[in-house]
C-alpha cells in the first residue's frame, strides 16, 4: 500500500518520536516519497521552489525516519522521526509555536479528574489481589469497623486543617479522606460510577429537589 499521488502532492505530518510533538507539515510527491523510503530521511517537494528538498541538507537538522503511516483515504502521511535539530526554519523546535486557542487548563482538569478513577481502580484491585505490605489490603482485612473509623478520623483532620487555615494540610487531609472513603465504598460494593450517577442526577435536578434531602434542594 502506498500514497495516492494521482491528484498531485500528498501532505506529510511529521512528529517527534520521543516527545510526540507535531514538528511540521510538508508535502511529498512520488519522487520525494521514494527518496524518503530509500534514505530513511525525510525528503519533500517545495511548492514555492518547485523542486525536491532534503530536510536538513543545508541546516544539518536532518530527520531520521522511524515509521510511516498512511491514513484511511491514502492521501495523507504521518511520519515519525528522530530530529537532529529544530524542525522550523525560525529555530523553533516545531513549526507550531503560534497559539490561537489554548485549552491546556481544561485538559489539565480532565487529567486531574481521571486520577480519581485510577485511585478507585487501584483500591478495587487490592480488594481482589494481595500485595505485600499493602495498607489497602490491611484495611480490607480489618473490615468495616476499622475502615469506618479511619474515615471519621480523616474527616476530623480535614476540619482541623480548615480551622487552622492551612491550605496544604487541607489538600493532604482531603486526599486521605477520599482514599479511605474509596476503601469504604469498595468494602460495601458501592462503585464510583454509582456515586457519579447520583451526583449527576442531583446536579441536573438542583433547585427542584424535595423530600428527605432538603440540603441539596439548592446547590
Amino acid at each position: 500500500m502506498k500514497p495516492d499521488f494521482s491528484k498531485g502532492l500528498v501532505p506529510a505530518i511529521i512528529t517527534d518520536n520521543q516527545t510526540k510533538d507535531v514538528l511540521m507539515l510538508a508535502y511529498m510527491n512520488e519522487e520525494s516519497y521514494k527518496k524518503t523510503l530509500e534514505t530513511k530521511e525525510t525528503w519533500f517537494y517545495s511548492r514555492s521552489r518547485e523542486e525536491l528538498w532534503h530536510k536538513g541538507a543545508t541546516s544539518g537538522n536532518i530527520q531520521t525516519v522511524v515509521s510511516i503511516k498512511l491514513d484511511c483515504d491514502q492521501d495523507t502521511l504521518l511520519i515519525t522521526v528522530i530530529p537532529k535539530g529544530p524542525a522550523c526554519h525560525t529555530g523553533e523546535q516545531t513549526c507550531f509555536f503560534n497559539p490561537i486557542l489554548d485549552n491546556e487548563k481544561t485538559n489539565e482538569k480532565l487529567v486531574n479528574e481521571s486520577i480519581i478513577d485510577k485511585v478507585m481502580a487501584e483500591v478495587e484491585e487490592r480488594k481482589e489481589t494481595r500485595v505485600a505490605n499493602s495498607y489497602t489490603n490491611y484495611l480490607f482485612d480489618k473490615g468495616i469497623d476499622k475502615i469506618a473509623k479511619k474515615v471519621i478520623e480523616e474527616a476530623g483532620e480535614v476540619v482541623i486543617a480548615a480551622k487552622n487555615n492551612d491550605k496544604q494540610e487541607i489538600i493532604l487531609e482531603v486526599s486521605d479522606l477520599l482514599f479511605h472513603t474509596f476503601v469504604l465504598m469498595s468494602n460495601q460494593n458501592v462503585s464510583l460510577d454509582e456515586v457519579k450517577t447520583e451526583l449527576e442526577n442531583r446536579f441536573t435536578k438542583k433547585g427542584n429537589s424535595k423530600g428527605d434531602r432538603p440540603e441539596i434542594e439548592k446547590w
